[in-house]
């Protein structure tokens, strides 16, 4: 059994980082080429779309300064990507949402990404699909 778990792990290492890093690298290209962003531009319009709403939020999740995040908002908003709202009464709170144009980025970068893989897994057999499916489900149950 335990040489079985190290051949899993072995393999989940030879091939789960270098999956995600091609369809990782893959989205933001379809992004960053079609509306002209920086990678991080596209990270920071991925998190408002997750509920992240102030520049407060996206520079704590990001990990990076307020003064770089409040920069990326703003190329977002002159783009026509972001909008910001102003509470009433209370102008220092800012709420960041996507315009529709952003949105609208985001989910044909996401159509595209899934077409990506859709091109990639049509190269399996169906008995290969259905062990891939039933080891995603497996891994699943172990991680989560």
């Amino acid at each position: 059994m335990e040489e079985t778990l190290n051949q899993v792990i072995d393999r989940f290492w030879e091939t789960v980082p270098a999956v995600w890093d091609q369809v990782r690298d893959n989205l933001r290209g379809a992004a960053t080429s079609q509306a002209h962003i920086t990678v991080e531009q596209f990270r920071i319009l991925r998190h408002i779309r997750r509920g992240s709403n102030t520049v407060c939020q996206l520079a704590d999740e990001r990990q990076i300064s307020r003064s770089a995040a409040s920069q990326s908002v703003e190329l977002l908003v002159e783009k026509g990507f972001v909008c910001r709202q102003e509470r009433a009464g209370d102008r220092r709170y800012v709420r960041l949402e996507l315009t529709d144009q952003g949105a609208e980025l985001l989910n044909t970068a996401f159509a595209e990404n899934r077409k990506w893989i859709m091109n990639k897994l049509e190269t399996l057999t169906m008995e290969e699909l259905n062990c891939m499916l039933q080891g995603l489900e497996s891994m699943k149950k172990a991680f989560l």
